[in-house]
């Protein structure tokens, strides 16, 4: 694992996965990915924990969507397919994880990052942050999971709206719709209301919290999730090689 890129600790009975690319807004590349990948792979089996913390570098971001400078070479359907299959892997690896995980938005989840956050349990966001599925501003659709996994938590119509107008969602409102579980306030850091969060979590035993995260995963399979992924991903293969999404792709890239 490339510790400079994906910092993993435990603290107590929390795995604490850091996200650290703050130079480039915690964007994630193929590499951090599979970085991703292998930790919660990894910690599965841990028996001496009870939850996980993914945060990101820095007060900016959280994560700034796919690394479109590593991504940028991506062109071809079967290059695409590949690269959403890796993705995918590595935030089911989250979903799949068999403790609850806490996505602890330090800063904006942006697009990929997005996605992210959602293939988390939980959401406990500091007070600037925000979030967004902002793939339709480059002309694609959801890869990773993602849009299932907002429509599971806040329903398709309000779901749909978000993915087609690419807003932005400040903490209040992400709160109000189901997106952020707690945001942290004035008089409290993240870290105290991650703390918070996580405190009665850590007076329960273990195989009881990974008895009900086994529940909530088996929850998930009794839709038709597996068929919406087909769609999902096909869908992004169709507009992530469509000149469409190549004509802002290689702007963005030519100015970075």
């Amino acid at each position: 694992m490339e510790q400079e890129m994906l910092r993993v600790e435990q603290e107590g009975g929390v795995l604490r996965v850091l996200l650290n690319r703050p130079e480039k807004r915690n964007a994630l590349s193929r590499a951090l990915l599979k970085c991703i990948e292998d930790a919660f792979t990894e910690q599965a089996a841990n028996n001496s924990l009870l939850a996980a913390v993914i945060t990101g570098a820095g007060d900016k971001s959280f994560a700034a969507g796919g690394d479109l400078a590593d991504l940028g070479t991506v062109r071809t359907p079967e290059a695409t397919r590949e690269m959403a299959a890796g993705a995918r892997a590595a935030l089911d690896a989250i979903r799949n994880f068999p403790l609850p995980v806490i996505a602890a938005l330090n800063g904006d989840a942006l697009g990929g990052g997005a996605e992210l956050a959602v293939a988390c349990d939980f959401r406990v966001a500091a007070a600037h942050a925000r979030i967004g599925f902002l793939q339709s501003r480059l002309n694609i659709s959801s890869a990773w999971g993602g849009g299932g996994d907002l429509m599971e938590l806040i329903g398709s119509k309000r779901a749909l709206k978000l993915l087609c107008t690419a807003e932005i969602v400040p903490p209040e409102k992400a709160i109000e719709i189901g997106l952020f579980d707690e945001v942290a306030g004035a008089t409290r850091t993240l870290e105290e209301t991650l703390k918070g969060f996580i405190d009665p979590l850590e007076k329960k035993s273990a195989q009881v919290l990974r008895a009900y995260k086994g529940m909530a995963i088996e929850a998930r399979r009794w839709s038709s999730r597996a068929e919406f992924d087909v769609v999902e991903r096909d869908a992004f293969v169709e507009t992530w090689v469509h000149p469409d999404h190549w004509a802002v792709a290689d702007n963005i890239l030519k100015k970075s």
